[in-house]
């Protein structure tokens, strides 16, 4: 490319209560929070980088009036907010047309109340999403979906969390295939248009992973490379962007709170991997991380780069892979 090529930047905006959920803590309930913390200070380390990115919202946090201070600040500080559902269940695949369309509502109406801004792309939470999904943001006019994390490893992941933050909790049927399957695998790394059967169809701008080997290499992989080696962690990220450039690839990089936080500061997640490292650090590798991705890449928002995507020669497109979804059972809502 002549051009320097994009690179756009995510954060998904997942509370304290949402990971007590994931996890089956019955706590979760109470609906704790860290989100009047997180937000501001997310928003002051990214502006010490010089970056505006898009942060993938819960709409049930957007409903709480401690947030909302801290939400509408997103959008005054130049920054983008996309739709990371009402509910934040990483089961929306087992979702009817209904409940995906009243999640998707509700988080759209929740978001655009707090921030004046309407959500234009979605993101689901732990990678869930079916073609049903895909229809429900086509005929709402979203621009964008960007719920799939195209690597083999998700097994592999899922058992590791299994034996490490999921100790001990119960693998029911919507949780089997948390972080996805082997076959994730085989779709693209970079963005493509889905051909859904419908005759609707939707630009996906998947997670990025490395071109060929598929291997993730978001920031929550990075920090678990620089607990062993601070060097091995960046020489992994500017390879596997070396990969992406020479694949004509332009990435898209995910965050999480976590990769901010770490269990000084959140002490009910200590037990995640990578929260033995102190907070401060984990902001100075992602403070460092960021200026690597901005060598030669433009950083920019989901939606801008999701324009500048279409803007382009016409994308490939690929028919929906994933089992049709089901009714979700009673027990997963």
């Amino acid at each position: 490319m002549s051009e320097r090529p994009l690179c756009s930047i995510s954060l998904d905006v997942d509370d304290l209560w949402s990971y007590m959920k994931i996890r089956g803590d019955a706590k979760w309930v109470e609906r704790p929070s860290y989100l009047p913390t997180f937000l501001p200070m997310a928003l002051d380390t990214l502006d010490e980088v010089g970056m505006r990115i898009t942060f993938f919202v819960v709409g049930f946090d957007a409903t709480v009036e401690s947030n909302a201070d801290a939400m509408a600040s997103l959008i005054t500080r130049g920054h983008e907010v996309g739709n990371h559902s009402f509910e934040h269940e990483s089961w929306l695949h087992l979702y009817s047309r209904g409940q995906l369309t009243s999640e998707i509502i509700k988080a759209e109406n929740a978001i655009a109340a707090v921030t004046g801004q309407r959500p234009r792309g979605f993101r689901g939470p732990g990678y869930s999403w079916s073609e049903t999904l895909l229809e429900v943001l086509a005929g709402r006019d979203y621009l964008y979906d960007a719920s799939t994390l195209p690597t083999y490893l998700g097994p592999l992941a899922r058992a590791y969390y299994f034996a490490t933050a999921g100790k001990g909790m119960s693998k029911t049927p919507e949780r089997k295939t948390l972080f996805g399957t082997f076959r994730d695998g085989l779709r693209p790394a970079g963005a493509y248009e889905w051909a859904l059967r419908n005759g609707q169809s939707l630009l996906e701008i998947p997670v990025t992973t490395i071109p060929g080997i598929k291997a993730p290499f978001h920031f929550s992989y990075l920090l678990f490379l620089a607990r062993k080696s601070e060097a091995l962690a960046f020489g992994y990220l500017r390879s596997a962007l070396a990969v992406c450039r020479m694949s004509g690839v332009e990435p898209s990089f995910l965050l999480h709170p976590l990769d901010l936080m770490g269990g000084d500061e959140v002490h009910e997640l200590a037990f995640f991997p990578g929260m033995d490292l102190p907070s401060k650090k984990k902001r100075e590798l992602f403070k460092k991380a960021l200026k690597i991705l901005a060598e030669d890449h433009t950083p920019v928002t989901m939606s801008a780069h999701a324009s500048a995507i279409r803007a382009r020669a016409r994308l490939s497109r690929r028919v929906p892979d994933a089992a049709p979804a089901s009714a979700a059972p009673s027990a997963a809502r």
